[in-house]
């Protein structure tokens, strides 16, 4: 893969990492061997991407069918890789409008790929970060119309903030900006499902110290403090692979080690 002048590839970086764990090429060396540092520790991580990933679709399918949603703000948006959030919105209503947002000058790169979809909808991408989101909705407000309902995408970034306070802030800033009927996606790290704390809390650890991204996982109270001003979805702030699971022949999936949540903004 050709370099770029503003990565840096010495050091591993978040989108990169879900990339490689995905079955993506857009990653480097030190993004595979961190990954397979982290797996090693704590094997679940992979269950975990692909859980996070599954979610988005389930969760986007509902916002564009049933709740009628047909505007999605996807911010930390990653690098692209099966059923992108457009893919699977236009895929339910061909019309609905999508803005991917980050911050990462390699997803910038690769932004083409997330610009596609039908003529009779809108995909745009707009490189900017979470923690300015005046910039973020001043650029999404080119392709989306903020008057109406939006689907605000939050998937693996919110534990990138540490302080609760400004994720709450931020989440505040967001959800002010656009209309009763808007909804809000989540998922998040956590730690309540390693017993005793260790594996994965190693893992975590180990990335913290050589990653340009460090994490702060959080409790299920604490996710769920995120939905205070919105009417939570059933069946609430669950693990991913739990949340509104397509049927299967094997009963109820296993859970794995992160939360995912949709609410309604009243």
């Amino acid at each position: 893969m050709a370099e770029h002048p503003e990565i840096d590839t010495t050091v591993p970086h978040s989108a990169r990492v879900w990339n490689y764990l995905l079955g993506g090429t857009d990653n480097y060396e030190v993004d595979q061997r961190a990954a397979e540092q982290f797996r090693a520790v704590f094997p679940p991580i992979t269950d975990i991407a692909l859980a996070d990933r599954a979610f988005l679709g389930r969760a986007v399918r509902h916002l564009a069918g049933e709740a009628g949603v047909r505007q999605f703000l996807d911010i930390g948006a990653g690098l692209p890789t099966m059923d992108n959030t457009h893919e699977v919105a236009q895929r339910v209503a061909p019309g609905a409008r999508i803005v991917y947002v980050d911050n990462d000058p390699l997803v910038r790169t690769h932004a083409r790929a997330l610009l596609g979809g039908t003529p009779e909808g809108a995909c745009d991408y707009v490189h900017a970060d979470l923690r300015d989101p005046g910039d973020i909705l001043a650029k999404a407000a080119g392709t989306l119309d903020l008057d109406r309902p939006v689907a605000i995408m939050l998937l693996g970034i919110m534990h990138f903030v540490h302080d609760d306070a400004e994720a709450r802030r931020l989440l505040s800033a967001l959800l002010d900006a656009v209309p009763s009927g808007s909804h809000l996606a989540v998922t998040h790290a956590t730690l309540d499902f390693d017993e005793g704390r260790t594996a994965q809390a190693d893992a975590q650890q180990d990335w913290n110290e050589k990653s340009a991204n460090p994490m702060v996982p959080r409790t299920r109270d604490a996710v769920t403090r995120f939905f205070d001003r919105l009417e939570l979805l059933d069946p609430g702030v669950v693990s991913m692979s739990r949340w509104r699971p397509d049927n299967s022949p094997g009963g109820e999936p296993a859970e794995v080690p992160g939360y995912a949540a949709v609410a309604r903004k009243p």
